[in-house]
């Protein structure tokens, strides 16, 4: 039903249905979106991995122009963002950009234990990239490190995006 050439358009949802709508609209035959990202829930009796919608209430879907309304007769659906009194228009590249960082790795397989406080490490992506920086301390979830240049402490949202330089 969609061409390359169609845009992708956020559309909004009633609050919890991003993949009920997904669903309904990608069995329908539309190109649709919801990027989901593991989180791990904690009950009184157990600990469970789950996939929840990375933007909550949010979809993406690529449609043409002219049948941008048709989407509206599935249940769930809410209305489409709009920015500057037009609906907001996402570029392919961004939403390449989104399955990238979500598909890249399992952030719980990735070992740090060579990784000890002190040790040098390279950014490699998103705003400090690469940018030197110093481990200064780092527990199973999360790292701290410190610009070599700025003397600026981070905590990265991954492990996945800092390395050892080579020398």
């Amino acid at each position: 039903m969609s061409s390359d050439t169609d845009a992708w358009y956020v559309l909004y949802t009633k609050p919890r249905n991003e993949k009920k709508v997904a669903q309904r609209l990608t069995q329908a035959g539309y190109t649709v979106y919801c990027p989901l990202h593991k989180v791990r829930r904690q009950w009184s009796d157990r600990i469970k991995t789950m996939e929840e919608p990375l933007f909550r209430s949010y979809v993406f879907i690529q449609i043409e122009d002219a049948k941008r309304d048709e989407v509206f007769a599935y249940p769930g659906t809410v209305r489409y963002l709009f920015w500057l009194r037009r609906p907001a228009v996402v570029r392919q590249s961004e939403i390449a950009t989104i399955q990238k960082w979500l598909g890249e790795q399992d952030h719980e397989d990735i070992d740090i234990s060579q990784i000890m406080p002190g040790d040098y490490l390279r950014i490699t992506s998103g705003q400090f990239s690469g940018e030197e920086a110093i481990l200064l301390d780092r527990t199973n979830s999360r790292v701290i490190v410190q610009l070599k240049e700025l003397g600026i402490q981070l905590s990265p949202v991954s492990y996945t995006h800092l390395t050892l330089p080579t020398i």
